[in-house]
């Protein structure tokens, strides 16, 4: 049975972006860095997208004082989480799919410019 890919062209678009500051920057810098040329390029491309948003979390029906802040969301409905590692690993896409199953979201994109010789990145869905 052939599975339907959630918000294909969005992903896409979000990708994309991320392809394009890998490819003017390459890999080696910090994750600010690549933060701050990510959120540049989500602007030039005109995806809408809120950067570090604070995300109120709750534990037994109450809000705790602590909250999350993922690195992205776009579109009002793609958690985008970006590294700058040599390699993904586990943890990173429990990251993603912990911010998923907080937020309600679908899908998370997962992005690492660390990775040589090209950018590495994984869709992760809820």
């Amino acid at each position: 049975m052939k599975q339907e890919l959630i918000y294909p062209k969005r992903a896409y678009k979000i990708i994309g972006a991320c392809f394009e500051v890998y490819k003017r920057v390459g890999n080696g810098f910090t994750e600010p860095l690549y933060q701050e040329c990510l959120e540049m390029e989500l602007s030039f491309r005109e995806i809408p997208f809120e950067a570090q948003p604070k995300i109120p979390f709750s534990y037994r029906g109450q809000k705790t004082k602590k909250h999350f802040v993922p690195d992205f969301i776009c579109f009002g409905a793609i958690i985008l989480e970006i590294k700058a590692v040599e390699k993904c690993m586990k943890q990173h896409e429990s990251q993603v799919l912990n911010y998923l199953h907080a937020t309600g979201f679908r899908l998370g994109l997962l992005a690492n410019f660390g990775h040589h010789p090209r950018l590495e990145y994984s869709r992760i869905v809820l």
